[in-house]
C-alpha cells in the first residue's frame, strides 16, 4: 500500500497550494527574464541567425537561468508548506530535481555562450541523469501485458536496481534531447513544457484525489507545478516575437524535469492499490507519459531517421522538423506554434482524461479534437490547391 499522509491532510487534495507553487515560478522567472537578457547581452550569449533559423536578427539567449531561479524559489516555498512538505519527507526526489537542474543549466549556460561539443553535453546530461538516480528518482517497475495470473490482465514487472538506472537515464538523456530538438520557434519549447507539465500534474492530482493521499504522487506533483510556472513565466519574453531565448540551458532544463515527474509518478507507482481488472487504469500511467513525450520524441526520431538516411551526422543540424514543415506548409510562426500546442494539449490531456472519464467519451473527444486540428493544420496547402486549380 502506498505510505499515506497524517490524518489533518488525508482526502484534502491541495490545489491551491500546488497553484500558489506554480505561480511563484511563473512570477519569478518573469521578474527574472529582462535581468537575465541583459546579462546574456553583456555576455555576448545572443543566438545569430543561422540558415534553419527563422529569426533574422541576433537575439540573447540563457532564459533558462531565469527559468531555474524560477524553479528553485518554488521547490524552496513547498518546502515551508506545511501540506506540501511532505514530498520531501517521503521522497528525495525533489532535491534530485534541484541539483540535477541546477547542474543540467550551468551546462546548457555556459553552452549558449561557449558552444560546447556534442560529448560534453552529453557527459554533462548523463552526470544529471546520474544524480536523479542516485536520489532515487527511476523506474522500479511497470506493467505488461503477459503472465496474468488468476484471469488478471497482465503482470508487473519489476526491474533491478542495474535495469531501473538504465532505463531512467536513458529516458532522461532522451528527453532532454527531444526537448532540445524542438526548441525551433519562438515560444515553442515553454509552451510544449507547459502543456506537458500541467497534463502531469493534473495527472498526479487525479490520481492523489483517488488514491486519499499516497505520498509518492506528492513529489510528481511539485515538480510538474513548479516546471508548469517557470514555463509560464517565460513565455510573455519569449511568444513571437521573442526578445529572448531560452537556449539550451533552459530546454534541458525542461527536459530534465518532464523525465524527473514521469519517472517519479510511472516509475515508482504503486501498481498493488491499482485494479488488476482494469486494463486502462494500469496503462494509463504509461499512456500519459507516452503523450507528454509525444511531439518532442517524434520529431527527434523522425530527425534521427532522416540524418541516418542521408549519411548525416544525427547532431547536423536541417530544417525539416515538424515546425519547419508547419512554416513550409503556409503558417505564420505564431498559427505554428499555436498548432503544436494543440495537437501536444489534445495527446496529453486525452491521456490523463482515460484515467477518470469513460473511455468512449475519451476515444471520441479525442478523435474529434485531431480532426479539427488537422484541418487547421491543412487549411493553408488546400487554399493554395484551390488557387491553383482556379488559374488553371
Amino acid at each position: 500500500m502506498g505510505t499515506q499522509l497524517p490524518t489533518p491532510a488525508a482526502g484534502l487534495l491541495p490545489v491551491r497550494e500546488y497553484l500558489l507553487v506554480g505561480l511563484t515560478a511563473a512570477a519569478v522567472t518573469f521578474l527574472l527574464t529582462g535581468l537575465v537578457r541583459v546579462i546574456a547581452i553583456r555576455l555576448g550569449a545572443a543566438h545569430a541567425p543561422r540558415a534553419r533559423d527563422v529569426h533574422v536578427t541576433p537575439i540573447p539567449k540563457m532564459g533558462g537561468l531565469a527559468m531555474y531561479a524560477g524553479v528553485l524559489a518554488a521547490m524552496l516555498l513547498a518546502h515551508q508548506l506545511p501540506v506540501l512538505r511532505v514530498a520531501y519527507t517521503y521522497s528525495l526526489a525533489p532535491w534530485g530535481v534541484v541539483l540535477a537542474g541546477l547542474l543540467i543549466t550551468l551546462v546548457g549556460a555556459i553552452d549558449d555562450r561557449f558552444e560546447l561539443d556534442s560529448l560534453t553535453k552529453l557527459a554533462g546530461q548523463v552526470t544529471a541523469a546520474g544524480i536523479l538516480v542516485v536520489f532515487g528518482v527511476q523506474w522500479l517497475a511497470f506493467w505488461v501485458p503477459w503472465d496474468g495470473l488468476n484471469g488478471s490482465y497482465g503482470s508487473v514487472l519489476v526491474l533491478g536496481p542495474s535495469q531501473g538506472t538504465l532505463l531512467t537515464m536513458l529516458l532522461t538523456v532522451t528527453m532532454i534531447n527531444a526537448m532540445n530538438f524542438v526548441d525551433g520557434l519562438d515560444g515553442l519549447a515553454a509552451g510544449i513544457g507547459f502543456i506537458a507539465a500541467a497534463a502531469t500534474c493534473a495527472f498526479s492530482l487525479g490520481l492523489l484525489d483517488q488514491r486519499g493521499g499516497d505520498a509518492h504522487l506528492y513529489p510528481p506533483a511539485l515538480i510538474s507545478a513548479a516546471l508548469a510556472g517557470a514555463c509560464l513565466g517565460f513565455l510573455p519574453h519569449n511568444f513571437n516575437p521573442a526578445k529572448i531565448f531560452m537556449g539550451d540551458s533552459g530546454s534541458m532544463l525542461i527536459g530534465l524535469m518532464l523525465a524527473a515527474a514521469s519517472t517519479s509518478q510511472a516509475g515508482d507507482l504503486n501498481y498493488s492499490v491499482a485494479d488488476p481488472r482494469d486494463l486502462i487504469a494500469l496503462l494509463t500511467p504509461l499512456i500519459v507519459v507516452a503523450a507528454v513525450l509525444f511531439v518532442p520524441l517524434l520529431d527527434l526520431i523522425m530527425a534521427i531517421i532522416r540524418r541516418t538516411r542521408k549519411g548525416m551526422s544525427i547532431g547536423s543540424a536541417d530544417k525539416m522538423h515538424l515546425h519547419h514543415r508547419f512554416l513550409e506548409i503556409g503558417h505564420s510562426q505564431r498559427r505554428a506554434v499555436l498548432l503544436i500546442y494543440l495537437w501536444a494539449g489534445l495527446l496529453a490531456f486525452g491521456a490523463v482524461a482515460l484515467a477518470f472519464a469513460p473511455v468512449e467519451v475519451v476515444v471520441f473527444g479525442v478523435a474529434a479534437g485531431l480532426l479539427l486540428a488537422l484541418g487547421v493544420s491543412a487549411v493553408p496547402r488546400l487554399k493554395a490547391a484551390r488557387a491553383a486549380a482556379r488559374g488553371n
